[in-house]
């Protein structure tokens, strides 16, 4: 059995997972009177997202239910203007879009994948009315491969609303997060790595600073990424060799516990466990060779977790 810790464990784990008609701004959106906003900007990916603007000279507009959140007073020390608004407050959308120029958007189905669609419509309705020039959508990688997964098809269903809604538009589709593992790092440390799937299965990562340097590149280069659907991922190896990765960047031995499915869907319910049955069966295809060609600063699986052992370290 693995108890009621791992199923506090696994369900943080999947907080995861054409040119419309307007004209692209000129390439290097860097513009002293342009501000980017950032939606879900104390979140994983939008927080990754506004730090990278910042680091690059933009100026961000980092949208919040909670301003006084240390998330967002964190933002606002390196540079960042909070605005307080909501999914659910049209009103306060397009009050936080006055003046921009570019929308990143972030979708969660923390609320059931219904309500993301009903919420993401919203959003892009709002950058649309007050005629955003470029919106930029993180989704998942494989949403348009009908799975079944309630939560890619939302996403999908919200790519394809963003595309017919008139704006210049990239879509962003990240593969699984790295930073995941800080809310599996107490097991690790404890030498369990809990995965229901074997060994064998080859998997695929992104760190979200890596999501936050794509999406910056799109508003940086409009004319390379305005109408494009672009999967990401940083790293890939097997399940096995990512837990002797673990084993030796913790210096301990680290045994692979493994439920059963039925045990696993018991303990994260079938939204999960069917993600992660895909994700064994057919799972993600970016081609990551080509990407760190390109890209060879990428985050790798080791160079991650290697600081997350030296920040846990410090933090103790």
């Amino acid at each position: 059995m693995v108890g009621q810790k791992f199923m506090a464990l696994v369900a943080t784990l999947v907080v995861i997972a054409g040119c419309g008609s307007t004209t692209g701004s000129a390439d290097n959106g860097r513009n002293g009177d342009a501000v980017l906003l950032v939606t879900g900007a104390t979140g994983t990916q939008g927080g990754a997202v506004a730090r990278e603007l910042l680091s690059r000279g933009h100026r961000v507009r980092a949208l919040t239910r909670n301003p006084d959140q240390p998330a967002a007073q964190a933002l606002q020390q390196l540079g960042a203007e909070i605005v307080q608004g909501d999914f659910n407050d049209a009103a306060s959308l397009r009050r936080a879009m006055a003046g921009v120029s570019g929308v990143f958007g972030v979708s969660t189905w923390d609320r059931g994948s219904d309500q993301e669609v009903v919420l993401g419509k919203q959003l892009i309705d709002a950058a649309a009315a007050v005629g955003i020039g470029h919106f930029v959508y993180t989704s998942v990688a494989g949403a348009d491969l009908d799975s079944g997964l309630a939560h890619f098809d939302s996403k999908y269903e919200l790519e394809q609303y963003l595309a017919a809604s008139g704006m210049d538009y990239t879509i962003v589709r990240p593969v699984e997060f790295m930073n995941n593992w800080r809310w599996t790092f107490a097991e690790l440390q404890n030498g369990r790595y809990i995965e229901p799937r074997d060994l064998s299965a080859h998997h695929q990562w992104i760190a979200a600073s890596d999501i936050g340097f794509f999406v910056a590149e799109a508003f940086d280069h409009p004319s390379e990424w305005i109408g494009r659907t672009v999967e990401i991922a940083g790293d890939e190896m097997t399940l096995g060799e990512l837990r002797a990765l673990f084993a030796d960047a913790l210096g301990r031995p680290v045994v692979h516990v493994q439920p059963s499915w039925d045990e696993f869907r018991a303990l994260t319910g079938n939204e999960i466990a069917d993600m992660y049955r895909w994700m064994e069966q057919e799972g993600y295809a970016v081609d990551v060779a080509a990407l760190r060609a390109r890209y060879p600063a990428l985050v790798t699986v080791r160079q991650f977790f290697e600081q997350l052992v030296a920040a846990e370290a410090n933090d103790s």
